[in-house]
């Protein structure tokens, strides 16, 4: 049997300013690297070919969810057994990537790269976000984690082949993870650092339309598990 593989995937959208020393540092890495451009109008998929990587693009915006789902879809159809996922802001350090991995190895369905140890260096709205929404989904969840809205994260095959990954915005890091911890799959949070702790300038995250998102997707998924 051969040793298990894994890739990187960066679901990017109008990130050319940021992408490329993202897309570098993760080449620098791990070899096997990919980009999904999710529509942007700025020339990030540009960027990235010229790091050397992959692009698959999406003609319109369909939302990180979408994006995440493409990427899958592509490496795990290559035989791939995980894939890590990271942001195209630059806020998750690629070097990084190894302490997920090794949360796989032993064992680890879904990793989760958390901040908890960071949320005083972040501002009172994002600290306040992140710590009840982490709180509610644990809840519905069934699991105590740290830091649920995290997006540097390894997901393995088995995991999305069982549970799917069908919500199209933000809303589908969280619903994810209420989908595994209800089917038994074992999730694993490992701190990491940051480049900055409070992420908000790059962001797209809608605090008032996604939050209301995020908890009907969570709902939605535990209901499913009642099911």
């Amino acid at each position: 049997m051969s040793d298990p593989r894994f890739a990187v995937a960066i679901p990017a959208f109008e990130a050319a300013a940021t992408v490329g020393p993202v897309v570098r540092r993760s080449l620098a890495t791990h070899a096997d690297v990919i980009l999904v451009d999710d529509g942007s109008g700025d020339g990030t998929g540009e960027v990235a070919r010229a790091c050397g990587v992959p692009v698959l693009t999406h003609d319109v915006n369909l939302g990180k969810g979408r994006a995440l789902k493409t990427a899958f879809d592509h490496l795990f159809a290559r035989g791939y057994d995980a894939v890590v996922t990271l942001d195209a802001d630059g806020q998750h350090p690629p070097e990084e990537i190894p302490k997920l991995t090794a949360a796989w190895n032993l064992g680890a369905d879904l990793v989760l790269g958390t901040r908890a140890h960071l949320f005083a260096q972040m501002s009172a709205v994002r600290r306040a976000a992140n710590g009840t929404s982490s709180w509610l989904i644990s809840h519905v969840a069934g699991t105590e984690l740290p830091d649920c809205q995290t997006g540097f994260r390894l997901y393995t095959r088995q995991l999305i082949e069982a549970i799917g990954f069908p919500e199209p915005r933000f809303e589908a890091e969280s619903a994810v993870i209420v989908r595994a911890a209800r089917h038994g799959f074992s999730i694993v949070g490992v701190p990491v650092r940051l480049v900055k702790a409070d992420g908000r300038a790059t962001s797209h995250f809608r605090p008032v339309i996604d939050s209301l998102r995020i908890a009907g997707a969570v709902t939605r998924a535990r209901l499913e598990s009642r099911a």
